[in-house]
Protein backbone atom coordinates (compact mmCIF):
# COMPACT_ATOMS: atom_id res chain seq x y z
CA UNK A 1 0.00 0.00 0.00
CA UNK A 2 1.38 3.39 -0.93
CA UNK A 3 1.83 6.23 1.50
CA UNK A 4 -0.98 8.78 1.85
CA UNK A 5 -1.12 11.28 -0.97
CA UNK A 6 -2.33 14.44 0.76
CA UNK A 7 -0.65 15.41 4.04
CA UNK A 8 -1.11 18.33 6.43
CA UNK A 9 1.97 19.39 8.40
CA UNK A 10 2.29 21.61 11.42
CA UNK A 11 5.76 22.76 12.43
CA UNK A 12 6.90 22.64 8.81
CA UNK A 13 8.88 25.87 9.21
CA UNK A 14 11.11 24.25 11.86
CA UNK A 15 14.23 22.23 11.21
CA UNK A 16 12.79 18.72 11.26
CA UNK A 17 9.48 19.84 9.73
CA UNK A 18 11.18 21.56 6.80
CA UNK A 19 13.26 18.48 6.05
CA UNK A 20 10.16 16.27 6.20
CA UNK A 21 8.31 18.67 3.89
CA UNK A 22 11.05 18.35 1.27
CA UNK A 23 11.10 14.56 1.64
CA UNK A 24 7.36 14.34 1.02
CA UNK A 25 7.52 16.68 -1.95
CA UNK A 26 10.31 14.57 -3.41
CA UNK A 27 7.96 11.60 -3.13
CA UNK A 28 5.37 13.56 -5.14
CA UNK A 29 2.95 14.07 -2.24
CA UNK A 30 0.67 17.06 -1.80
CA UNK A 31 1.83 19.01 1.26
CA UNK A 32 -0.41 21.43 3.16
CA UNK A 33 1.26 23.55 5.82
CA UNK A 34 -0.43 25.16 8.82
CA UNK A 35 1.58 28.11 10.15
CA UNK A 36 1.14 31.21 12.30
CA UNK A 37 1.23 34.80 11.08
CA UNK A 38 4.67 35.28 12.66
CA UNK A 39 6.16 32.11 11.15
CA UNK A 40 9.39 32.43 9.21
CA UNK A 41 9.69 30.41 6.01
CA UNK A 42 13.46 30.68 5.50
CA UNK A 43 14.01 26.92 5.73
CA UNK A 44 11.36 26.30 3.07
CA UNK A 45 12.50 29.03 0.73
CA UNK A 46 13.31 26.76 -2.23
CA UNK A 47 9.98 24.85 -2.06
CA UNK A 48 7.48 27.56 -1.13
CA UNK A 49 5.96 27.45 -4.61
CA UNK A 50 5.33 23.71 -4.22
CA UNK A 51 3.36 23.73 -0.93
CA UNK A 52 -0.03 25.02 0.15
CA UNK A 53 0.12 27.35 3.17
CA UNK A 54 -2.69 28.14 5.61
CA UNK A 55 -2.06 30.92 8.13
CA UNK A 56 -3.98 30.03 11.27
CA UNK A 57 -5.52 33.00 13.08
CA UNK A 58 -6.48 31.10 16.23
CA UNK A 59 -10.15 30.73 15.29
CA UNK A 60 -10.90 27.02 15.46
CA UNK A 61 -13.89 27.36 13.13
CA UNK A 62 -11.54 28.57 10.40
CA UNK A 63 -9.27 25.61 11.09
CA UNK A 64 -12.19 23.19 10.82
CA UNK A 65 -13.24 24.82 7.56
CA UNK A 66 -9.69 24.40 6.23
CA UNK A 67 -9.60 20.69 7.07
CA UNK A 68 -13.01 20.21 5.45
CA UNK A 69 -11.74 21.82 2.26
CA UNK A 70 -8.41 19.98 2.10
CA UNK A 71 -9.61 16.57 3.31
CA UNK A 72 -6.06 15.30 3.90
CA UNK A 73 -5.27 11.62 4.17
CA UNK A 74 -3.08 12.18 7.23
CA UNK A 75 -1.59 14.80 9.52
CA UNK A 76 1.97 15.17 10.83
CA UNK A 77 1.88 17.33 13.94
CA UNK A 78 5.41 18.58 14.60
CA UNK A 79 4.62 22.06 15.94
CA UNK A 80 5.54 22.58 19.57
CA UNK A 81 7.28 25.03 21.86
CA UNK A 82 10.44 23.68 23.48
CA UNK A 83 11.75 25.33 26.65
CA UNK A 84 14.19 23.24 28.69
CA UNK A 85 13.86 25.28 31.90
CA UNK A 86 10.76 27.46 31.89
CA UNK A 87 10.15 30.78 33.59
CA UNK A 88 6.76 31.61 35.10
CA UNK A 89 5.98 33.89 32.17
CA UNK A 90 6.50 30.95 29.76
CA UNK A 91 3.59 28.90 31.15
CA UNK A 92 0.85 30.44 29.01
CA UNK A 93 2.82 30.01 25.79
CA UNK A 94 3.73 26.39 26.58
CA UNK A 95 0.08 25.52 27.25
CA UNK A 96 -1.12 27.49 24.21
CA UNK A 97 1.27 25.80 21.80
CA UNK A 98 1.62 22.28 23.13
CA UNK A 99 -1.90 21.66 24.44
CA UNK A 100 -4.47 24.17 23.15
CA UNK A 101 -3.32 24.40 19.52
CA UNK A 102 -2.55 20.70 19.43
CA UNK A 103 -6.05 19.86 20.66
CA UNK A 104 -7.56 22.22 18.10
CA UNK A 105 -5.78 20.18 15.41
CA UNK A 106 -7.40 16.99 16.75
CA UNK A 107 -10.82 18.62 16.88
CA UNK A 108 -10.55 19.98 13.35
CA UNK A 109 -9.43 16.56 12.12
CA UNK A 110 -12.40 14.92 13.80
CA UNK A 111 -14.92 17.35 12.33
CA UNK A 112 -13.45 16.74 8.86
CA UNK A 113 -13.38 12.96 9.41
CA UNK A 114 -9.58 12.81 9.15
CA UNK A 115 -8.35 10.19 11.57
CA UNK A 116 -4.69 9.40 10.88
CA UNK A 117 -2.02 11.32 12.81
CA UNK A 118 1.71 11.26 13.39
CA UNK A 119 2.46 13.06 16.66
CA UNK A 120 5.85 14.00 18.12
CA UNK A 121 6.78 13.29 21.71
CA UNK A 122 10.06 13.50 23.59
CA UNK A 123 12.31 11.08 25.43
CA UNK A 124 12.27 13.68 28.20
CA UNK A 125 8.88 12.31 29.28
CA UNK A 126 10.88 9.46 30.87
CA UNK A 127 13.32 10.96 33.36
CA UNK A 128 15.31 8.33 35.29
CA UNK A 129 13.98 5.77 32.78
CA UNK A 130 10.53 5.85 34.38
CA UNK A 131 7.31 5.25 32.46
CA UNK A 132 6.28 8.82 33.25
CA UNK A 133 8.49 11.35 34.96
CA UNK A 134 8.81 14.58 32.95
CA UNK A 135 12.18 16.29 32.94
CA UNK A 136 10.56 19.71 32.61
CA UNK A 137 7.22 21.43 32.04
CA UNK A 138 7.69 21.11 28.27
CA UNK A 139 7.85 17.31 28.63
CA UNK A 140 4.80 17.41 30.92
CA UNK A 141 2.79 19.25 28.24
CA UNK A 142 3.77 16.61 25.68
CA UNK A 143 2.50 13.88 28.00
CA UNK A 144 -0.70 15.82 28.67
CA UNK A 145 -1.38 16.05 24.96
CA UNK A 146 -0.85 12.31 24.58
CA UNK A 147 -3.65 11.79 27.10
CA UNK A 148 -5.90 14.05 25.03
CA UNK A 149 -5.00 12.02 21.95
CA UNK A 150 -6.14 8.91 23.82
CA UNK A 151 -9.61 10.42 24.18
CA UNK A 152 -9.90 11.02 20.42
CA UNK A 153 -8.61 7.49 19.76
CA UNK A 154 -11.19 5.88 22.02
CA UNK A 155 -14.12 8.14 21.19
CA UNK A 156 -13.53 8.71 17.48
CA UNK A 157 -11.38 5.81 16.22
CA UNK A 158 -8.27 7.85 15.50
CA UNK A 159 -5.15 6.02 14.35
CA UNK A 160 -2.10 7.66 15.90
CA UNK A 161 1.62 7.02 16.10
CA UNK A 162 3.63 9.17 18.51
CA UNK A 163 7.34 9.27 17.70
CA UNK A 164 9.50 10.11 20.69
CA UNK A 165 12.71 11.85 19.74
CA UNK A 166 16.04 12.22 21.51
CA UNK A 167 18.72 14.63 20.25
CA UNK A 168 18.95 15.39 16.53
CA UNK A 169 21.54 17.13 14.36
CA UNK A 170 22.34 17.88 10.74
CA UNK A 171 23.47 20.53 8.26
CA UNK A 172 21.98 24.03 8.06
CA UNK A 173 20.45 23.66 11.52
CA UNK A 174 19.42 26.92 13.17
CA UNK A 175 18.63 25.45 16.59
CA UNK A 176 20.72 25.82 19.74
CA UNK A 177 21.81 22.19 19.75
CA UNK A 178 25.13 20.84 21.01
CA UNK A 179 26.62 20.13 17.57
CA UNK A 180 25.73 23.65 16.42
CA UNK A 181 27.43 25.10 19.49
CA UNK A 182 30.56 23.10 18.71
CA UNK A 183 30.42 24.32 15.10
CA UNK A 184 30.06 27.95 16.13
CA UNK A 185 32.75 27.90 18.80
CA UNK A 186 35.25 25.95 16.70
CA UNK A 187 34.95 28.39 13.83
CA UNK A 188 34.88 31.55 15.98
CA UNK A 189 37.62 30.32 18.34
CA UNK A 190 35.34 31.23 21.23
CA UNK A 191 35.32 29.53 24.62
CA UNK A 192 32.49 27.13 25.43
CA UNK A 193 31.68 26.76 29.10
CA UNK A 194 30.26 23.32 29.79
CA UNK A 195 29.23 21.00 32.58
CA UNK A 196 31.55 18.15 33.53
CA UNK A 197 30.38 16.37 30.36
CA UNK A 198 29.60 12.96 31.84
CA UNK A 199 25.98 12.82 30.58
CA UNK A 200 25.16 10.41 27.76
CA UNK A 201 23.53 11.79 24.61
CA UNK A 202 21.52 9.91 22.00
CA UNK A 203 22.16 11.71 18.70
CA UNK A 204 20.37 10.88 15.44
CA UNK A 205 21.18 12.41 12.05
CA UNK A 206 18.33 14.33 10.41
CA UNK A 207 18.06 12.04 7.36
CA UNK A 208 17.43 9.06 9.63
CA UNK A 209 14.80 11.02 11.57
CA UNK A 210 12.94 12.02 8.40
CA UNK A 211 13.03 8.43 7.15
CA UNK A 212 11.49 7.39 10.48
CA UNK A 213 8.58 9.76 9.96
CA UNK A 214 8.05 8.42 6.45
CA UNK A 215 8.00 4.83 7.69
CA UNK A 216 5.56 5.80 10.45
CA UNK A 217 3.22 7.30 7.85
CA UNK A 218 3.28 3.99 6.00
CA UNK A 219 2.48 2.16 9.23
CA UNK A 220 -0.71 4.16 9.80
CA UNK A 221 -2.23 2.10 6.97
CA UNK A 222 -0.53 -1.19 7.80
CA UNK A 223 -1.57 -1.52 11.46
CA UNK A 224 -4.78 -3.52 11.25
CA UNK A 225 -6.52 -2.24 14.39
CA UNK A 226 -9.70 -0.18 14.18
CA UNK A 227 -8.13 2.49 16.37
CA UNK A 228 -4.81 2.78 18.18
CA UNK A 229 -2.19 5.06 19.71
CA UNK A 230 1.21 3.43 19.25
CA UNK A 231 4.30 5.06 20.77
CA UNK A 232 7.80 4.50 19.43
CA UNK A 233 11.28 5.94 19.85
CA UNK A 234 13.74 7.00 17.16
CA UNK A 235 17.03 5.90 18.70
CA UNK A 236 20.52 6.73 17.50
CA UNK A 237 23.04 3.98 16.74
CA UNK A 238 25.13 4.56 19.86
CA UNK A 239 25.16 6.83 22.89
CA UNK A 240 28.19 8.93 23.77
CA UNK A 241 29.26 11.02 26.73
CA UNK A 242 29.23 14.73 25.96
CA UNK A 243 33.01 14.80 26.48
CA UNK A 244 33.47 12.08 23.87
CA UNK A 245 31.20 13.87 21.39
CA UNK A 246 33.47 16.91 21.54
CA UNK A 247 36.51 14.72 20.87
CA UNK A 248 34.80 13.01 17.92
CA UNK A 249 33.76 16.39 16.51
CA UNK A 250 37.36 17.63 16.68
CA UNK A 251 38.63 14.43 15.04
CA UNK A 252 36.13 14.60 12.14
CA UNK A 253 36.34 18.33 11.41
CA UNK A 254 39.98 18.93 12.28
CA UNK A 255 38.93 21.98 14.31
CA UNK A 256 39.70 22.46 17.98
CA UNK A 257 36.90 23.34 20.38
CA UNK A 258 38.00 25.36 23.41
CA UNK A 259 35.92 23.90 26.22
CA UNK A 260 36.05 24.82 29.89
CA UNK A 261 34.70 21.67 31.51
CA UNK A 262 32.88 21.98 34.82
CA UNK A 263 32.30 25.73 34.47
CA UNK A 264 28.55 25.25 34.26
CA UNK A 265 26.45 23.18 36.67
CA UNK A 266 24.29 20.35 35.43
CA UNK A 267 20.62 21.27 35.01
CA UNK A 268 18.47 20.63 38.07
CA UNK A 269 17.06 17.55 36.34
CA UNK A 270 19.89 16.75 33.96
CA UNK A 271 19.32 13.63 31.87
CA UNK A 272 22.46 11.61 32.54
CA UNK A 273 21.18 8.41 30.91
CA UNK A 274 18.52 8.72 28.17
CA UNK A 275 15.52 6.44 28.50
CA UNK A 276 15.54 2.91 27.10
CA UNK A 277 11.87 2.24 27.90
CA UNK A 278 10.43 3.41 24.58
CA UNK A 279 9.90 0.69 22.00
CA UNK A 280 11.94 1.36 18.84
CA UNK A 281 9.98 2.08 15.67
CA UNK A 282 9.56 -1.27 13.85
CA UNK A 283 11.19 -1.60 10.42
CA UNK A 284 13.44 1.37 11.12
CA UNK A 285 16.98 1.73 12.41
CA UNK A 286 19.33 4.68 12.37
CA UNK A 287 21.85 4.09 9.58
CA UNK A 288 24.19 7.07 9.88
CA UNK A 289 26.70 6.84 12.72
CA UNK A 290 27.98 9.94 14.49
CA UNK A 291 31.29 10.23 12.64
CA UNK A 292 29.62 9.86 9.24
CA UNK A 293 26.87 12.30 10.15
CA UNK A 294 29.36 14.91 11.35
CA UNK A 295 31.34 14.47 8.14
CA UNK A 296 28.21 14.98 6.01
CA UNK A 297 27.20 17.99 8.08
CA UNK A 298 30.62 19.62 7.90
CA UNK A 299 30.89 19.13 4.14
CA UNK A 300 27.44 20.56 3.43
CA UNK A 301 27.83 23.50 5.83
CA UNK A 302 31.23 24.41 4.38
CA UNK A 303 29.90 24.11 0.83
CA UNK A 304 27.00 26.41 1.66
CA UNK A 305 29.36 28.84 3.39
CA UNK A 306 31.55 29.09 0.29
CA UNK A 307 28.45 29.50 -1.84
CA UNK A 308 27.22 32.38 0.31
CA UNK A 309 30.56 34.14 -0.03
CA UNK A 310 30.51 33.78 -3.82
CA UNK A 311 26.93 35.03 -4.03
CA UNK A 312 27.40 37.82 -1.51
Amino acid sequence: MSIVEKIVLTGATGYIGSKLTKRLLKAKKEVYIIARSNSKFDMLREVLDKVNIFIYDGNILNLIDYFNKVKPDSVCHLASLFISEHRSEDVDELIDSNIRFSTEILEAMNKAKVYKLINVGTAWQHYNNESYNPVCLYAATKEAFEKIIDYYVQANNFKVITLKIFDTYGPNDNRSKIINLLEKCSKNKSVLKMSKGEQLLDLTYIDDIVRGFYIALLKLDKIGKQHFHEKYGLYGIRRYKLKDIVSIYEEVTGRKVIVEWGERPYRRREVMNPSTLISPLPDWNAEIDLKTGLKYMDQINNLNYVGDIKNG
